[in-house]
């Protein structure tokens, strides 16, 4: 008995000591996170990443033609397998460890040195692992998005050579000097969740691709209508309720910021459908399908970089202007140069991106995002936005015009013409629908 009480007496001071004691630099970094807003990231880096496959393949494939549904959705899930080993190995590293003006670290290549107790400084309440995989999704449909205005003509060989050197030398720069602590950011350019780095940076691409790559055989001649409407009905659906953890989600938390910015981006996308739906009715006399869903995408796009710095009825003014601003581009713009970007990539995503990326400097409100527009007084952030919109496009379309360049000196660009007319399924993929 004596023995047993030494012993338990020698365990109580231990203990005692344990508690007294400073806590290790694991423990209180493990303090650090929080289960609330590790949970909802979970939830919105699952969101993100259903926004690509299959919400993108599927509104993507629903308006290509029937002989290019398959070769359409290889493209999206060709992004999601090498946009995410490229991050994991260099991409994550560059882009969010470090605060260079340029470009980040390698510290993490590979994810070296990361624990499951790490955090990374611009998410303190989440793993730094979740962060990583979060910001992955949103270079994956970054890249994927570029591809819907090369549709129905560009070699699947090129496309991959083209994604990996895209993600290299445009989206990475561009998220590090928006998000990670470059010389944008610096600046104070809001971009909440990607009217610059994703929607602005992917337009600009496509509509540099779509005119190095040409138009494609019988456009504006032949009849190039969507084989299944349906697809992309299903596929907006998809990219809608995934939109609110792309934007919900880049509030980092589980908080009242996350709520408004997902109410600012349901009442855009709803304006933005609206608002195209009544101009087709009011020229066209009947709203179509295909118009509806596109101005839900332009709300969706163009909310993106204000929602989390906007009040909610502000979605409402800024999806009514991504629906006029964005079909005039979709219609005169695209007419008038006639150039042919297959799926509106520029229309919708990259005059989206820029208008709303110009709006979050209007309407910038102090008490939600910390920051305050013309509106409140604060006329230079307008300015402030319009650089980063001069930075983005100059940077996106130089690159992307060299890259691919370089990508036809390896391999051509562009299918063959009897390649094309037989359709990108077989020519590519020995694969068709029947």
């Amino acid at each position: 008995m004596g023995a047993l009480f030494r012993a338990a007496k020698f365990a109580a001071l231990v203990t005692l000591a344990a508690g007294l004691s400073p806590a290790t630099p694991a423990f209180a970094e493990t303090l650090t996170i929080n289960t609330a807003d590790t949970a909802w990231m979970i939830v919105a880096t699952a969101l993100v990443l259903m926004m690509t496959i299959p919400g993108l393949a599927l509104f993507y494939s629903g308006m290509v033609r029937k002989k290019n549904v398959l070769a359409t959705m290889a493209q999206s899930l060709a992004a999601v397998a090498i946009v995410s080993i490229l991050w994991v190995t260099f991409g994550y590293s560059l882009t969010f460890v470090g605060d260079g003006p340029w470009l980040g670290t390698l510290d993490r290549w590979f994810l070296a040195g990361m624990t499951m107790e790490s955090v990374n400084p611009l998410a303190k309440t989440i793993p730094e692992s979740l962060f990583m995989l979060y910001q992955m999704t949103f270079a994956i449909i970054t890249v994927a998005l570029v591809a819907g205005s090369v549709a129905d003509r560009m070699r699947f060989s090129a496309f991959l050579l083209f994604s990996i050197g895209w993600f290299m030398f445009v989206y990475v720069p561009l998220a590090h000097w928006v998000w990670g602590g470059g010389f944008l950011a610096t600046m104070g350019v809001l971009d909440f969740a990607g009217g610059l780095v994703v929607h602005l940076s992917a337009g600009v691409g496509g509509l540099v691709a779509a005119k190095v790559m040409g138009r494609r055989h019988g456009y504006g001649s032949d009849n190039l209508s969507p084989f299944d409407l349906s697809l992309a009905v299903m596929g907006t659906g998809l990219l809608w309720v995934g939109w609110f953890g792309f934007n919900g989600g880049s509030a980092l938390a589980a908080n009242s910021r996350a709520v408004m910015a997902i109410i600012a981006t349901h009442l855009a996308a709803c304006a933005g459908a609206l608002t195209w739906g009544a101009i087709e009715w009011a020229t066209r006399r009947k709203p179509s399908v295909l118009g509806m869903i596109s101005g839900a995408v332009a709300g969706l796009g163009t909310i993106t970089p204000a929602s989390g710095f906007v009040a909610p009825w502000h979605g409402i003014i800024i999806g009514i202007a991504a629906g006029l601003v964005c079909f005039w581009a979709c219609t005169w713009l695209k007419h008038r140069f006639k150039y042919d970007d297959s799926l509106d990539v520029f229309g919708v995503h990259g005059v989206g991106g820029m208008t709303g990326t110009l709006l979050a400097g209007v309407f910038a409100v102090s008490a939600i995002g910390g920051t305050s527009g013309l509106i409140e007084g604060h006329p230079q952030q307008l300015l402030i936005q319009l650089y980063g919109v001069a930075v983005t496009l100059v940077w996106s379309g130089g690159v992307t015009y060299v890259l691919l360049k370089l990508v036809s000196a390896f391999v051509p660009l562009r299918v063959s013409l009897q390649q094309e007319l037989e359709g990108l399924d077989i020519s590519q993929h020995g694969e068709a629908l029947q």
